[in-house]
């Protein structure tokens, strides 16, 4: 039996909470200051956390190492699990060319670049993370905006802004997921449930998805962009926003992101039906006017006798995107199109470019049906057990949870495995090649496996340990004022190690018990931490070496960063205010008391 102790350094609180604090900051040093792989990173952090745990905090080397286990093991699954199945049935329609297909019948709902940024960027990208998260909508989106005439760094920071408000709900609610596994961990409230944590962070992020499409418009043609399509962009953040909230709060957790993304993207198609902007800004007219901007400031650098520019622009390439994106249909050559001309796409390729997502929304609504969620809860599709050899009271002597739950079948991504294989059989993708494809996934995701399973190991080393503990109780020394603060250290922590999953393992427990020691509300704690992480995504460093490879500017991060930061510290501003009129009379209705 191991019993957790508040103050085990010196009988000092301060000093405990100092110590504590020692692997986070080491990873915030060696991720942001020294700029190590994360997955190394990761690992060393883990490292300091165990030292810290059995050295300072008392428990036990074996209940140490097995908390690490425990929390790798939940790292793989059903976080890992989800990603990289999803990321799978992606690569599947990569394989087959089918992605080019979808990519060319976005391109033709509207020739607008603003228009186009809110669809791909903010409801196919929401869809993605929906799906996969981890960057991945980063990853495509950039290259689907390249191909459509849109410059490098402004491809890149539209695909970085896109991706906030549907973090929370990424990865079939993988950030939810795992919020309610830690929270539950150090609290008895009935409501710290991915339920009662969704439909929580349901009430604060839509009012995130409402601005995002504005801004979109306004960072890819300024003010007369968000003069033109100002409809637009509120008409799909709007609907979105409310889908999200709807699906959140009364649907599904897992697919709230799904809902809002389809809600979204249809409300902008049905819009463009009987409106259209009264100037249209194309590939080539926003090409023109970027090199005007381009040969202004070179004109304005020059310098010395040679007059020669020492000015060196980003690329003036139009439309390729990152090594070359491919520029036909399934097969080579879509059906109907010669040599030299555009890709004519059938309607059945369209229609398969379209199949994988709607397979997966098809499997996922029946798996939330009450019946079948209720028949796959139980043996032997569902088992729960005790982490073995894990036997910790907290301070007061209270047993801490430590169960396990291994949902092999109803897990998401279990769910995604079978989605693949209906997809590779609508996409003609042969047995062989799918097989070669899911391994060739394991082999691109290796160092993001391993830094979510250090993650979470250094999470569950932390919390078990104690260390999060007594974090919480010097924290709660702000007394009311952490409100504030609370959504800007979800911020710290998706900035830093790039996930809210991660940053939700790192501080989920945190944010509970330092409100239940300030007398504020867990639930809204909890929630501000996810709230508040994802504006931390654009800034982060994994996401902008995602953007940066991706538009061919790798090591210049820089330049993409100072495209962002300020958003991202306007938004957080945002959610500051609005998680804290939450915990008054202002807002307080919007937070559930049962």
């Amino acid at each position: 039996m191991f019993q957790q102790d508040l103050q085990p350094v010196g009988d000092s609180l301060a000093l405990s909470a100092l110590c504590a604090a020692l692997p986070l900051l080491t990873l915030f040093v060696l991720l942001g200051g020294l700029r190590l792989q994360a997955w190394l990173a990761g690992l060393i952090s883990l490292g300091v956390a165990l030292v810290i745990g059995v050295a300072l905090f008392g428990m036990p080397v074996g209940q140490a190492a097995l908390a690490a286990f425990d929390g790798a093991a939940f790292g793989f699954f059903p976080i890992l699990w989800i990603v990289i199945n999803a990321i799978w049935v992606y690569n599947l329609t990569v394989a087959s060319g089918h992605f080019d297909v979808l990519r060319r019948s976005f391109e033709k709902v509207s020739p607008d670049q603003r228009i186009q940024a809110i669809i791909i960027a903010f409801c196919f990208g929401a869809l993605l993370e929906a799906l996969a998260g981890f960057g991945t909508p980063v990853a495509i989106t950039v290259v689907m905006l390249m191909a459509l005439g849109f410059r490098p760094i402004k491809a890149a920071a539209v695909a970085l802004i896109a991706n906030t408000a549907p973090v929370a709900f990424g990865a079939l609610a993988t950030p939810i997921v795992t919020l309610a596994s830690v929270t539950s961990a150090v609290s008895d409230d009935p409501r710290l449930t991915v339920d009662g944590l969704g439909g929580m962070v349901g009430r604060q992020t839509p009012i995130l998805a409402v601005i995002v499409p504005l801004i979109l418009v306004l960072v890819v043609d300024g003010r007369r962009g968000l003069k033109a399509t100002w409809l637009p962009a509120l008409v799909c953040g709007g609907a979105f926003a409310v889908a999200q909230f709807v699906a959140a709060n009364y649907i599904s957790v897992p697919l709230a992101d799904i809902v809002a993304a389809l809600v979204g993207a249809a409300a902008v198609v049905l819009l463009l039906r009987v409106w259209t902007p009264a100037d249209v800004l194309t590939a080539e007219q926003a090409a023109a006017e970027d090199d005007e901007i381009e040969d202004a400031r070179a004109t304005s650098t020059r310098r010395g006798p040679n007059g020669l520019s020492t000015t060196v622009t980003a690329s003036t390439g139009r439309g390729a995107p990152a090594g070359g994106g491919a520029t036909s249909g399934p097969g080579g050559t879509s059906p109907g199109s010669r040599a030299g001309e555009a890709p004519r796409d059938s309607g059945a390729d369209v229609a398969k470019a379209y199949a994988p997502y709607l397979v997966i929304i098809a499997i996922f609504s029946i798996v939330s049906i009450p019946a079948v969620v209720d028949a796959l809860a139980k043996e032997p599709f569902t088992y729960s057990f005790a982490w073995p050899g894990l036997d910790i009271t907290n301070p007061a002597g209270d047993p801490v949870a430590t169960l396990f739950k291994l949902n092999w079948l109803p897990a998401a991504g279990t769910l995604m495995i079978l989605a693949g294989v209906i997809t590779a059989a609508i996409l003609k993708v042969s047995p062989g090649e799918a097989a070669r494809t899911y391994v060739k996934t394991y082999v691109e995701l290796r160092s993001a496996i391993v830094t979510v399973m250090a993650v979470l190991g250094l999470a569950y080393v932390m919390n078990l340990s104690g260390q999060t503990t007594s974090l919480g109780a010097w924290l709660a020394g702000a007394g009311g004022a952490f409100v504030l603060l609370s959504p800007i250290l979800g911020w710290i922590g998706v900035a830093v190690t790039g996930s809210d999953t991660s940053a939700n393992a790192l501080f989920g427990a945190l944010q509970v018990q330092t409100a239940r020691e300030a007398g504020l509300d867990p639930l809204l704690m909890a929630a501000a931490n996810t709230s508040g992480g994802v504006l931390g995504k654009m800034v982060s460093p994994q996401n902008l070496a995602i953007a940066a490879a991706a538009v061919g500017m790798a090591g210049r991060e820089g330049d993409i960063f100072r495209k962002v930061i300020g958003w991202s510290l306007g938004l957080l501003l945002l959610v500051c205010v609005i998680v804290g009129l939450q915990s008054t009379p202002v807002l307080g209705w919007m937070v559930p008391t049962s």
